[in-house]
């Protein structure tokens, strides 16, 4: 097996070696990493010859070994096939088969009689090399495995936990805490030694499942029914958006209210679970950040912001493409949101800006590589890049050295006068909170690893970045915004706990002058407002506006599990699958420690629980129908 998946990724090598062999990437490490895709899925097909050769008794052994015989038979010749489908898809995709491979089965008339029509070449190429494998197999593979069973039974059952080890460890490919996945194959910049570098039965099967439990109709109907057309509208009217173009829901053109002939870069710094709590400029605990605190005077300080969700995937899709969260799982690793879906990059890339995303971690952990470099972002910068870290933790390298590379990288765009556009993943406030400890005053009272402490050492490692940012000629020349992706836990006794959604962010620029916006804002407003500020007019899909625009509307949609809050002022709805939709009267709480319930039950809304069913119809069609961009 192992050989014909080697056999195909060298031929693709070679056909599209003219493609990268200038992109200064390591290419030939694309066998190795290989490779390892290779083994996660031979390593799964050798699970039910292990179990049937060592646990079955000796008088099963004649029909075993014709069963495995053609078991073998079986899969080698869909591997040959799909070896050799790979060819014609990459040529008319530029990916690996992925879940477009499978998806319109669904109408075989249409799709066979394309197929006949468009590759009978390699229809002829594919069935012969099929046939000959058959003819092949058939004439010289006999009893192979019925000498296996003469060892005794004692000793089969005494090999069956070591080798299920074996392929265990195959099929996990990692001895880290997180099991290698396709992303693990994304490991450059260039897209096609990515894409050859993959294992293209991994990658359909991976596909399929990851759309079966997403998405599906029968799981969006569980919230309520509404004609598509009728949603679509709903949710254009609550977030004030008027678009360009039919066939694009949510895309219009924004003209910026600092239009600049010199625009500026950005820089997004999402912090890790920094919840409003921990900040004192926005209502929190004092003592906890005090270069957030010192910093929110220099700059726009957004007082009464609200995370997408609780995970660190919706945050950041929130401020890296501006959309809400998807029902089910979101959008970062899920199969059709993974090219042609927008981000910031799409919406430079016109105006030749290079876009990065830094991590201090791996990027393969949540899909993050894959996702970001799949639509358009040009470099991951991740934790094997980082030569000599001064302190690596459980999830990766501290967030000081992290900021220090950053800065290092921001000063070499600088000098080739190349604009940039960077997000900055932080990892230090993460359990188990590890950090170096010797680079802040501890707080007292608490043990040096509790979350009070790690979110100080973010806050530190903010102030390290514009410190280091002051010094350089660069600083004036970029936007800075520092934001969360969500809170460090969300609990509560309401139904939805919308204070615990409760999230500081900050804005910062040499020209950029103090203002508290204490209106409702969510992250895809602040991502609406920091593009705003960088000078330029830009076509996009964000699901929200920059808070100088009058379009602006005091709106937030929060998913909490499989329930949505939508609030527009103090009014909430709830809508969870399977349940009457309810309205309540959110109130404020009265200081970071009031922990009582916040949402009060009255009389239905029926246009606001509508609209909420409208964000929940319309996210999964855009997904669906691959509309955002």
């Amino acid at each position: 097996m192992v050989s014909l998946f080697f056999i195909g990724r060298l031929l693709l090598f070679i056909l599209y070696f003219d493609n990268f062999k200038d992109s200064g990437v390591d290419y030939w490490l694309t066998f190795i990493y290989g490779l390892r895709m290779d083994t996660i899925t031979a390593s799964v097909f050798l699970l039910i010859p292990l179990i049937l050769l060592t646990l079955s008794p000796s008088k099963f052994k004649y029909f075993i070994n014709k069963f495995l015989k053609y078991y073998f038979l079986v899969i080698l010749s869909i591997i040959i096939y799909i070896e050799n489908a790979t060819f014609p898809f990459i040529a008319q995709y530029d990916v690996r088969p992925n879940y477009l491979f499978v998806e319109y089965l669904v109408y075989p008339r249409e799709v066979f009689s394309m197929i006949f029509a468009d590759y009978k070449l390699e229809l002829f190429v594919a069935f012969s090399m099929i046939g000959t494998f058959i003819y092949l197999y058939l004439k010289y593979v006999k009893d192979s495995v019925i000498e296996m069973f003469e060892t005794s039974y004692k000793k089969r059952l005494l090999l069956f936990i070591p080798l299920l080890l074996l392929l265990f460890i195959g099929v996990r490919s990692s001895f880290g805490h997180r099991p290698a996945n396709t992303s693990d194959a994304m490991y450059t910049t260039n897209r096609m030694v990515n894409e050859i570098t993959k294992n293209s039965i991994y990658n359909i099967v991976y596909a399929v499942y990851d759309n079966t439990r997403n998405g599906s109709q029968k799981m969006i109907a569980q919230y309520g029914k509404m004609d598509t057309k009728e949603a679509l509208e709903r949710v254009r009217k609550r977030l004030n958006i008027q678009n360009i173009d039919d066939a694009l829901p949510l895309t219009r053109v924004e003209e910026s209210h600092f239009k600049t002939d010199k625009p500026k870069n950005l820089v997004i710094f999402v912090q890790e679970s920094l919840g409003y709590q921990f900040v004192e400029s926005v209502g929190g605990e004092k003592g906890i950040t005090p270069n957030l605190n010192k910093l929110s005077q220099e700059g726009i300080l957004f007082k009464d912001l609200y995370s997408n969700g609780t995970r660190s995937i919706r945050g950041l899709a929130g401020v890296s493409a501006g959309n809400y969260a998807v029902p089910g799982e979101g959008v970062l690793k899920r199969n059709k949101s993974q090219s042609d879906f927008f981000t910031i990059a799409s919406a430079l890339k016109p105006f030749n800006y290079h876009t990065t995303f830094m991590y201090g971690g791996e990027s393969r952990f949540d899909n993050m590589r894959s996702w970001y470099l799949g639509n358009g972002f040009d470099e991951i910068i991740d934790q094997p890049c980082f030569e000599n870290p001064t302190f690596v933790a459980p999830w990766g390298v501290c967030d000081g050295d992290l900021v220090e590379k950053a800065n290092e990288e921001f000063k070499k765009m600088h000098a080739k006068n190349q604009k940039f556009a960077t997000v900055m993943f932080s990892q230090s406030n993460h359990s188990p909170f590890e950090f170096p400890y010797e680079k802040i005053e501890l707080l007292k009272d608490v043990p040096a690893n509790n979350v009070k402490n790690a979110v100080k050492y973010a806050d530190h490692a903010i102030g390290k970045l514009i410190e280091l940012a002051k010094k350089e000629p660069y600083y004036k020349d970029t936007v800075f915004v520092i934001v969360a992706d969500h809170n460090v836990r969300v609990y509560g006794n309401d139904l939805v706990p919308v204070d615990m959604f409760h999230i500081p962010a900050l804005i910062l620029g040499a020209d950029i002058k103090p203002l508290i916006y204490d209106k409702i804002a969510t992250q895809p407003d602040v991502l609406a407002t920091a593009l705003d500020l960088i000078g330029l007019d830009l076509t996009y899909p964000i699901m929200g506006h920059s808070i100088f625009s009058d379009k602006k509307q005091n709106i937030s949609l929060m998913q909490f599990h499989t329930s949505y809050a939508l609030r527009v002022d103090d009014k909430v709805t709830v809508i969870s699958p399977n349940k009457k939709p309810s309205t309540f009267i959110y109130k404020n709480p009265a200081t970071y420690l009031d922990k009582d319930n916040h949402l009060t039950p009255i009389d239905d809304d029926k246009e606001l629980e509508k609209d909420a069913l409208a964000f929940i119809i319309t996210l999964d069609h855009l997904y669906e129908k691959k509309l955002y961009k």
